[in-house]
């Protein structure tokens, strides 16, 4: 399997340059027509999958969305990053995980190995246990051929105070967090780790000479333009993915409509 960052960039000059949100949130799922249960909330990312499979390259399920329908939704999830894979599009797991030692092991088998049940092509980490604390999941995703994204600026406007602390003189959290992925890729060769950095206000990340994607959410619902990109990231705008979840999917369930809120985004 060639590298994640060399497989990204080949899908994304083939199909539009765009990660699409795999959501179900309530409200979506009910105003598709479908109950607000696990069928409902599979048929709706599969769906959407379906209708998108020649046009989007990027896919990004929020795990959450079926975590909360426990085995059941777990084996949900299973189906439509199987789906994304038939489409042969790259899936971008929202998972968010970080912890210490045996259990971030643990979180990297499961999505990142060889044979791993919800096997991905990349997956979101936080690295608020410290950087260094993803090591499990950074080797494994190397060893693999897959890539991980580390949240380094979000959008939320609770992270402001943790993520713009400064560590030292003019270099903030987020900007010690930019540096750290920067030198890893470095280190490995192959621009295996991304950053999340939200699309809806300016960063102010000092992101360098940093060569790996970003993954840009926020795009649509909550705010976020393309035509704002540029902006926003300066130079590192070609490192670009923008998502786009709500944004789309809420033209659903006509796969027309989704097509064409794809083009328009």
């Amino acid at each position: 399997m060639a590298p994640y960052i060399d497989r990204l960039e080949k899908i994304c000059r083939e199909r539009a340059h765009l990660c699409v949100g795999l959501d179900p949130h309530k409200n979506l799922v009910e105003k598709w027509g479908l109950d607000y249960d696990v069928k409902g909330a599979e048929k709706m990312a599969r769906d959407t999958v379906a209708a998108l499979s020649e046009t989007v390259g990027v896919f990004k399920p929020q795990s959450a969305f079926f975590e909360c329908f426990g085995p059941e939704g777990t084996m949900a999830l299973k189906r439509v990053l199987e789906d994304i894979r038939q489409a042969g599009a790259l899936s971008i797991l929202d998972v968010k995980r970080g912890d210490i030692g045996s259990t971030m092991a643990a979180y990297a088998n499961a999505y990142l190995s060889a044979d791993a049940p919800l096997a991905a092509d990349a997956i979101t980490l936080s690295p608020y246990c410290g950087f260094e604390a993803l090591r499990p999941a950074l080797d494994l995703a190397k060893e693999n051929d897959r890539g991980v994204y580390v949240l380094c600026r979000t959008s939320n406007p609770e992270g402001e105070r943790l993520q713009r602390a400064q560590v030292e003189a003019g270099a903030t959290v987020s900007d010690d967090i930019a540096a750290a992925a920067h030198a890893e890729n470095i280190a490995a060769g192959t621009n295996y780790v991304g950053l999340v950095i939200g699309a809806t206000k300016d960063s102010n990340v000092s992101l360098g000479d940093f060569a790996g994607s970003i993954l840009a959410p926020g795009i649509g619902a909550q705010g976020g333009k393309i035509s704002e990109l540029d902006r926003l990231f300066g130079k590192a705008v070609n490192k670009v993915l923008p998502s786009s979840s709500r944004g789309i999917l809420s033209a659903g369930p006509d796969a027309d409509k989704l097509r064409a809120a794809v083009l328009e985004a």
